[in-house]
């Protein structure tokens, strides 16, 4: 009885890795590829990038840099409105570099956290965090899993990349503005009511970054990483260099990078690759991408029911129109809870919380403004693409 539970329990914790590996099985089953064939679907260019940054980001966490910079920013707070305002699109520029997930995995808790302590309502301000990570992510290759994917699947140039994503970045800013002035005040805390300084609470403070050697090899393994995302490093140096570096530094950030991403990936590329071969299924799902409109609806659509990130993957073996789907998956990023798996992340810590700011309803706040963000940003992005 305990051990079903438990599996289960992680059924439910990796469900997309789960189907995606059942669906690799099923599809080499039915279809009975060849091993080329097999071999030259999985993109292990993407594959290990993904490992790098996830290895580098861990390390980062290590050394308190996220936290003390989350925290001298939320010390500058004075009112309620700015807090808003700061923790926002703090998630949201800093999720261009992080990722999605690690940025919300950071600064949630703490969001929290400082609710608790001014006794301001979380659910509202974490749906907002969770919108902006998931918008300021889609700006930049290494923002988040599906990117990375596009910007080597479709060989995208810098140039062209960033003017697609632009779009995205520059409605999303402005729309997230006029939210947050709508919003960032309450009845229990007014958005000009003076705060005192946040880091005068001990909960809050946090040791000083951890500067020594391991930090500054952390830098090269980011910044080495970087160059390989925009081409200019070979990734199997990379791989190497950085497993050197967490090696000697921190070994145990080995078994700190999410691999259940990382075997997600490998089971959807399998399962592409095969069905990939199958003419009637190939010519199924290109029909329902035959022009830029179409693929730029049926990428949105798809994100909905089985989230971005496989959407991707699923979709790009059949889609000419690499800018509407890179798009598309981005701003289907919002809707649903499922549309993009970092939101999970923050419905799980909202919901597992026990703090008495974590008392309203997340899922009707989430659903409504993810649908008011995609009811808006949905249309304004193919207008100006």
């Amino acid at each position: 009885m305990l051990a079903t539970m438990k599996f289960l329990a992680w059924l439910k914790k990796d469900f997309v890795l789960v189907a995606a590996l059942a669906l690799a099985v099923i599809s080499l089953c039915v279809v009975k590829p060849s091993v080329e064939l097999v071999v030259s679907a999985i993109d292990f260019k993407v594959l290990a990038l993904l490992f790098c940054l996830m290895l580098v980001i861990q390390a980062f966490r290590t050394t308190n840099l996220l936290d003390y910079i989350a925290v001298r920013l939320l010390g500058i707070c004075k009112t309620t409105r700015l807090l808003y305002f700061i923790l926002v699109f703090l998630v949201f520029f800093i999720s261009m570099v992080i990722t999605n997930d690690v940025a919300l995995l950071t600064f949630v808790p703490l969001t929290i956290l400082v609710c608790q302590k001014r006794n301001i309502p979380a659910g509202t301000l974490v749906v907002l965090e969770t919108i902006a990570a998931n918008l300021g992510s889609s700006l930049t290759p290494m923002g988040n899993p599906q990117n990375l994917f596009l910007y080597s699947f479709y060989n995208f140039s810098t140039k062209e990349f960033f003017s697609a994503t632009l779009i995205i970045g520059a409605a999303s800013g402005v729309l997230l503005t006029v939210v947050l002035l709508l919003v960032g005040g309450n009845k229990k805390s007014s958005s000009t009511e003076v705060m005192p300084e946040l880091t005068s609470m001990g909960e809050t403070q946090v040791p000083a970054v951890k500067k020594d050697f391991r930090f500054w090899l952390y830098v090269v393994a980011f910044v080495l990483s970087l160059l390989t995302v925009f081409r200019l490093v070979d990734y199997r140096i990379t791989l190497v260099v950085v497993i050197f570096i967490a090696a000697i530094c921190n070994s145990r950030l080995l078994f700190m990078v999410d691999y259940g991403l990382l075997g997600t990936f490998l089971g959807f590329f399998v399962f592409v690759g095969c069905i990939s071969s199958v003419p009637a299924v190939a010519d199924l799902i290109s029909k329902s991408m035959v022009s830029p409109l179409a693929t730029y609806i049926t990428g949105i659509a798809t994100s909905q029911v089985i989230s971005n990130v496989p959407a991707s993957l699923l979709l790009s073996g059949f889609a000419n129109y690499g800018k509407e789907l890179l798009l598309a998956v981005n701003v289907g990023g919002l809707g649903t809870l499922i549309a993009s798996l970092a939101s999970v992340i923050s419905f799980n810590i909202y919901r597992n919380s026990t703090a008495s700011c974590c008392k309203e309803s997340f899922m009707a706040r989430f659903t409504g403004y993810n649908l008011l963000f995609l009811a808006v940003l949905a249309p304004v992005v193919w207008v100006f693409l």
